[in-house]
């Protein structure tokens, strides 16, 4: 076995570069997995810009998938050469945190086992899966075999994307025939437009303002798309509810804008899930807020992670209820990765998600 690989590095803001860096040496609890096709995420773009800070020298990357190459002693019940992916969040599951049932949130085990965004460790805290070879730090949790069957851009959108925005569907607390909102139809709020048809919407309500999206929301489950460089959002939903407001409203872009509207249409009552990464403050608005006295529920949401999340993600897509695979709308592979980000980085091209293919 070679004793380097090929890996995107964190440079400087501005700069991730493909470098040669060691192949990672496991513990028992850990494995390591040939990583055979990754992705990139609009949090990598983060990264890239420096909006959210991580260690030079750092390997980017958090959506996984690959077959197993090596394992810790202490990981039971996996095979050498099985074909797995393992969740962007990869908690302990052995923290205060997570037996809380906050393992997005996992701070590992120091005395009070809390740190925000804590299981978020690849292309975080600890190098990431934009690589050849990846370390998967408590496997036993954290991989989950890939049914037989399904291709690795079936499953490509398991680690992070669906997982996300099926967690602000879940988060909305959609019950059947409600009507949902999701601002921004980008790669996590298409999927949470996915998540609200599943959950039993009566109405979903798409917004965006870029076509390709718009069309592709409504393969996604969106009954209305919404074009905010056309009509004026708030004053279209308020129409379309007959002035009472959504039931939920999912806002999936992290800005001011976005989140405001948001609260805008929410009937009083009513849930406005978050699933952004902001960069700046928020101001609520006083009317939009009813003064701090309208009943809203306003709940925030990081990826959850672990093996049983990714096998029930994984078990939607092989009983057919959903196909995410064309949201996959480019292909390159690993060594032409900084084109890829640039690609990504300025949406061009009608991109959804690129494909890196890596062995």
């Amino acid at each position: 076995m070679p004793t380097m690989m090929k890996a995107a590095i964190f440079v400087e803001p501005g700069r991730i570069e493909i470098d040669d860096k060691p192949i990672p040496e496991i513990g028992p609890n850990d494995a390591l997995m040939r990583v055979t096709t990754t992705t990139i995420c609009g949090t990598d773009i983060h990264i890239l810009k420096g909006e959210y800070p991580v260690e030079r020298g750092l390997t980017i990357g958090h959506e996984p998938v690959g077959v197993i190459e090596k394992l810790g002693a202490n990981v039971k019940g996996y095979q050498e050469g099985q074909r797995v992916i393992a969740g962007a969040i990869c908690p302990s599951f052995t923290s205060y945190a997570c037996q809380d049932n906050c393992c997005s949130q996992d701070g590992g085990h120091h005395s009070h086992g809390y740190k925000p965004m804590g299981g978020w460790r690849f292309g975080n805290t600890i190098d990431g899966a934009q690589a050849e070879y990846l370390l998967v730090p408590d496997a036993q949790a954290n991989l989950s075999p890939v049914p037989d069957g399904l291709t690795d851009e079936q499953v490509l959108m398991c680690p992070d994307i669906m997982s996300t925005g099926f967690a602000g569907a879940e988060a909305a607390g959609i019950k059947i025939g409600d009507t949902v909102v999701v601002f921004a139809q980008g790669p996590i709020g298409l999927c949470a437009t996915a998540g609200a048809r599943l959950r039993g919407a009566g109405m979903i309500i798409a917004v965006d303002g870029v076509d390709e999206r718009l069309a592709m929301a409504k393969q996604m489950g969106a009954d209305v798309t919404l074009d905010f460089r056309k009509v004026d959002v708030v004053e279209e939903i308020l129409k379309l509810t007959g002035g009472r407001g959504v039931d939920s409203a999912i806002e999936a872009l992290g800005l001011q804008q976005t989140f405001e509207s948001a609260l805008r249409v929410l009937k009083p009552g009513g849930t406005l899930s978050s699933l952004g990464v902001y960069s700046q403050d928020l101001t609520i608005p006083l009317g939009a807020f009813c003064a701090g006295l309208g009943d809203h529920k306003i709940i925030t949401s990081l990826c959850p992670g672990g093996k049983e999340r990714m096998r029930r993600l994984m078990s939607i897509i092989a009983a057919g209820r959903l196909d995410l695979g064309p949201m996959v709308t480019h292909r390159y592979a690993l060594e032409n990765i900084v084109e890829a980000y640039d690609l990504f980085s300025h949406q061009r091209d009608g991109v959804l998600k690129v494909a890196l293919e890596v062995s």
